[in-house]
């Protein structure tokens, strides 16, 4: 089954392994490291309930256990508790030595103090470890990275659910916590974000998010220096997300998964933290275990080659499942000379025969026998003409990587004079608009005086118009008042005639 499922798996490409026996409760927000070709996968949540188990996955047999934990006596007896490993979600967990060190996260043991736990591997003992110093506030959904024998904690939010984003470190060998203060500005306080070091000086911080918002930024703090940055990214475009993981292998950066709370990313990413370059490795379906919210991811060197190894997480629905990946090499981000075997072994060459002809001359003011002298200055002019061969192919090689220089230095400029040309081109546009805009402003101007001035005369027309109107009352009455003088004429007319009629008809 071993070697089926090795010879199966192609480079860059997720694959799901074929477990044997029986699998472990699928969780999410669990912690995970891969230890001697084993994945250790510690508590999690589940459906709103936080685990206490330690499962084991053999990467060799493909077959799951459950690691049986003995408590610290001393410890254990200490705080009579019965739980020997607290239900634990949003956790992180370290490698160091013989022992995983568990750093934070939620648990119904409401604690003001971060909590610090260890597993012997060897014992399987567990405890709390008594930490000192400046101890932060307890959190889950924070960032924990190992740097030779301290953990670097960032963000992640209280119990609370106040967001943070500050900075401590824990020393392994003295177990003694310490806070950062970093200049510049750093990120903003969030959670469920992924954090890693790149050289050993330069802590990179990757998305997470707020209560409302999700992020793609990609934060930096140099840890000489303690100053923070946020530099410019290339490569292709990167969503937001929140409760992805990460792993880094050399100079690149995995990440895996995450979500926004509506949809995954089904996107597997890769950062080259030296060039700052991302680029999309492989996708997966939306619906796809890979496509989660709080899975973890891991780097497993198994039979000498080195394998990512995914496990759970949250899409909708639960998972259990173990997915790996071969990762393909990829370039070293040093200058192409150093790539280059042949130029490796030129400058080797050279070394050689700077170091043989400096033997010489020290060896040219003692008194040899001439023979022997004879056959160690054959030898060295042999040593010395592969030298100057060696050094004129390295200077050919120089020359050829100082005319490509040249002709991208070339390309470049021709590009910067085309963007200065169109640069102008819009400023001479950009004048002639804002010329273009001041004249009609003044246009604009003046009809608002127009209008002003309309306004007043429209007020000063009132007082017209009620005398006008005060006009037409004044005929209306005086119609009425003719109209009833005419009236009245005309019957006292009427009434002269019926009498004179009246008077002829009684005689």
């Amino acid at each position: 089954m071993e070697t089926e499922w090795q010879s199966r798996l192609a480079y860059d490409q997720w694959t799901a392994v074929p477990v044997s026996g029986s699998r472990p409760p699928a969780r999410y927000k669990h912690a995970a490291v891969a230890v001697d070709e084993k994945l250790y996968v510690v508590g999690g949540s589940r459906n709103g309930r936080y685990l206490s188990d330690v499962q084991v996955f053999d990467l060799k047999s493909l077959v799951w256990s459950n690691l049986k934990l003995k408590p610290n006596a001393d410890k254990f007896e200490e705080t009579g508790s019965l739980d020997i490993l607290p239900a634990i979600s949003g956790h992180n967990v370290v490698n160091w030595g013989n022992k995983l060190f568990l750093i934070g996260g939620h648990s119904k043991k409401v604690a003001d103090k971060i909590t610090v736990l260890f597993i012997d591997l060897e014992t399987h003992l567990c405890g709390v470890v008594e930490t000192s110093g400046k101890v932060p506030v307890a959190r889950g959904g924070h960032s924990a990275t190992l740097v030779g024998s301290r953990v670097i904690v960032f963000g992640g939010e209280d119990k609370s659910r106040r967001l943070l984003n500050d900075v401590f470190v824990l020393d392994l060998e003295t177990m003694t916590w310490d806070m950062v203060e970093g200049t510049q500005t750093p990120p903003a306080p969030r959670f469920d974000h992924t954090a890693a070091v790149h050289a050993e000086r330069y802590l990179l911080i990757f998305g997470g998010c707020s209560h409302s918002i999700f992020f793609n930024n990609l934060h930096v703090l140099d840890l000489q220096t303690m100053e923070w940055s946020q530099p410019l990214v290339q490569g292709d475009l990167v969503t937001a997300r929140a409760g992805h993981a990460g792993i880094t292998i050399d100079e690149n950066w995995y990440i895996v998964g995450g979500g926004d709370n509506k949809s995954g990313c089904p996107e597997t990413l890769v950062l080259n933290m030296s060039k700052l370059v991302w680029s999309e490795l492989t996708s997966v379906k939306q619906r796809d275990p890979l496509a989660s919210e709080g899975l973890s991811v891991c780097s497993a060197i198994i039979d000498g080659e080195i394998y990512l190894v995914a496990f759970g997480g949250y899409n909708g629905k639960y998972s259990n499942e173990v997915f790996i990946m071969k990762p393909k090499p990829r370039d070293s981000s040093r200058p192409k000379i150093f790539q280059s075997p042949a130029a490796a072994a030129a400058a080797a060459s050279v070394t050689a025969a700077y170091a043989l002809t400096k033997a010489e001359k020290l060896d040219f003011t003692k008194a040899e026998d001439p023979n022997s002298k004879g056959a160690e200055n054959s030898i060295s002019e042999k040593d010395v003409t592969n030298g100057v061969k060696a050094i004129r192919e390295e200077k050919n090689v120089l020359e050829l990587s100082l005319a490509e220089v040249r002709a991208e230095n070339t390309r470049i400029k021709g590009q910067i004079d085309e963007k200065n040309g169109t640069l102008s081109e819009l400023s001479k546009e950009l004048l002639s608009v804002q010329g273009q805009l001041g004249a009609e402003r003044s246009r604009c101007f003046k009809l608002e005086a127009q209008i002003s001035e309309l306004h007043k005369m429209l007020e000063s027309m009132q007082p017209i118009e009620n005398e006008v109107q005060e006009l037409r009352t004044q005929k209306s009455a005086f119609e009425r008042n003719i109209e009833l003088a005419s009236a009245v004429q005309k019957q006292g007319s009427g009434g002269v005639w019926r009498w004179i009629a009246g008077g002829n008809g009684n005689a």
